[in-house]
This record gives structure tokens, sequence and C-alpha cells, in this order.
């Protein structure tokens, strides 16, 4: 039995030393790492986790594991067989669970196209969340991909167009989500100028609610809060096509559903500034905005994310509905 258990670990390593993805995404080499933007575990449990994150979860090859983490090849290899992580040995979800839903660990571009208007995505906004239906499929809600204000763009989680930030020559450290014991995930940043915001996202097992704030440390009262949060469909087969045409559009909602119409996807803050989709990408957006902000105050959205198998859309919007997620779990 060990000679069989060594055999299985030598086997996984030179799968992920020399082979590319088993999985739709096999021609999707990750670039080297940009040093700037990779996250070195801190120690053996932060290891341990993230192995489990990428190999289990999200499938991830080693070059994307290296790009994700700035391990060598050799480092990758010597920990996965040192704590007994190979694809095959994942454990289920178990019916009646919350949503498997996970920190997007990076390494990896979340879209398909338009990868100039996303340069350097950074992890610390994106969850993932596995699809019901197939544990290998998921999607990458970016909560808050963007933040305008009446000072121009005040957040931008990627790099593309300036920030208020970037023009003065101000770096933002990088973050984490928290992973808390009941289950939530939840962070928080503070800008140069005092603005604090985070988001919370709490899964269920029919949906994913989601919370999002913004408290204003400045002496100014801030307007035209506009986020922008975006669910990327990259990790989804079925979802994938660069299209419009698999798209509702329903605000606050808005939907996609697979190739054979049978299954969707659903997202929809409140409340609910546009709603649209980026065919490129592809990806959803219900983007919603805060409320005027005085100094001293706080402003709160509510956000929501779930799969349905059927094809009437416009009935699966109501039962939503009637949940009360406006107003809060």
């Amino acid at each position: 039995m060990h000679a069989r258990r060594l055999f299985l670990f030598l086997a996984f390593a030179v799968s992920l030393a020399f082979a590319c993805h088993r999985s739709n995404w096999a021609d999707d080499i990750s670039a080297p790492a940009d040093p700037s933007n990779v996250r070195r575990p801190a120690n053996e449990a932060e290891l341990r986790y993230w192995l489990e994150n990428m190999i289990w979860h999200h499938r991830y090859a080693i070059d994307e594991i290296a790009a994700a983490t700035g391990l060598t090849p050799a480092e990758i290899t010597a920990a996965t067989a040192r704590f007994q992580i190979t694809p095959d040995n994942k454990p289920r979800r178990a019916a009646g669970q919350p949503l498997l839903v996970l920190p997007y660990p990076g390494g990896r571009h979340p879209r398909i196209g338009f990868l100039d208007g996303a340069i350097r995505p950074q992890r610390e906004t994106k969850i993932s969340v596995f699809a019901p239906w197939d544990d290998t499929s998921y999607v990458v809600a970016d909560v808050p991909e963007a933040i305008w204000s009446n000072l121009g763009l005040t957040y931008l989680a990627h790099t593309h167009v300036p920030t208020v930030w970037s023009k003065q020559n101000l770096s933002l450290e990088p973050l984490e989500w928290n992973r808390r014991g009941d289950g939530t995930f939840d962070f928080e940043r503070t800008l140069p100028n005092g603005i604090r915001f985070g988001t919370k996202v709490a899964p269920a097992p029919a949906e994913v609610r989601m919370e999002m704030w913004l408290a204003n440390g400045t002496q100014q009262t801030l307007t035209d809060l506009r986020v922008q949060n975006c669910v990327m469909l990259k990790g989804a087969p079925g979802f994938t096509a660069q299209t419009a045409d698999n798209k509702v559009l329903q605000s606050p909602y808005a939907a996609c559903h697979s190739s054979d119409g049978q299954r969707w996807i659903i997202t929809a803050w409140e409340p609910c500034h546009r709603a649209w989709s980026n065919a490129p990408c592809p990806c959803l957006h219900s983007d919603p905005k805060f409320p005027d902000c005085p100094p001293g105050e706080t402003r709160r959205l509510r956000g929501w994310l779930s799969f349905y198998s059927g094809t009437d859309i416009a009935a699966e919007f109501k039962r939503i509905d009637a949940t009360g997620w406006r107003g809060g779990p």
C-alpha cells in the first residue's frame, strides 16, 4: 500500500511538472510570475490551504500555481507530496451544504478576452463560486472591480485606466479575504484619503448573499458613488460564449444561460444603477450605486448570486424577489 501511494504521488508530480491542463483551458498557459503580484504563503497551514484551493478546486497546473505563489516547481511538487494533495482525493460537497465559495487564487487570468482592459488582476476582491451541478465549474465575482466617486476613479482591482492614486504614484497594499469560522468571507480596505470600503460574502445552499459598505473618512461629501461588480464566466463550461445572445438583463438582475438553455447563472445588486454584460470577457454586471455619503457616515449595498436549472427565468427572478434579499438575509 505504501509503495502504491508513493507511485501515485510521483505520477501526480510528473503530471504537474510536464502536463498542461487536463481541462477545458489546455491552451491557457500562464505567463511567468509577476514578482509584484504573487502571494507567497506565509506558513505551512497557508501553503496547504492554497494548494488545496488551487489543485482540488480550481484545477491549476504547476505553472499557474507558481504564478500565484512564487514557489518553484520543486517546492510545489514537494509540498503536494507532503500534504498528500492530488486532484483525485478532493472532498465532495455534501447535499444541503452551502455552495462552495473560495478566494480566487490569482495566477490564471479570470477573463477569456479583453485582457488589455484588466492587466495584473488583484485577487483580494475576487471570490470563486462553484456551480451546484458541477464541482469543477465556477464563476469569479469581482466585488468590487471598481468604485467611482466625485473624486474620479477611486478604486480599481486591476491595472487599466488611471485611478486617483496611480495619478499620484501611490500604490495600494495587497490584501486577502478574511476566512471566517462561520463560512463567510470579508475584507476591508482603507484608501489613502480615509475612505474605507469592504465586502462580505455569505454562502447558503441555494445562493450567495453579499453586502458591500463604504465609510466616508474624508472631510467632504462623496457623491456619484458608482460601483462596478463583475461576474466572470471563463471557468463555467457552457457559459463561455463571447456573445450577448445568451444574456438576459432585467435590472437588478443580470443572467446568462448555458449553451443548451437549461441552466442559468444569475447576479444582482441593489440599488442597481446599470445591468449589462461584456461579451469579450465574457461577464455579467449588476452595477449598484451608493447613496451620497457625508463625512463620518456609512452606506451599504446588497448583492446576490445564484444558479438555476430550468427555462423560465422570469419566474426565477420573481422567486428570488420573494426571498427578500434586497433587505438583507
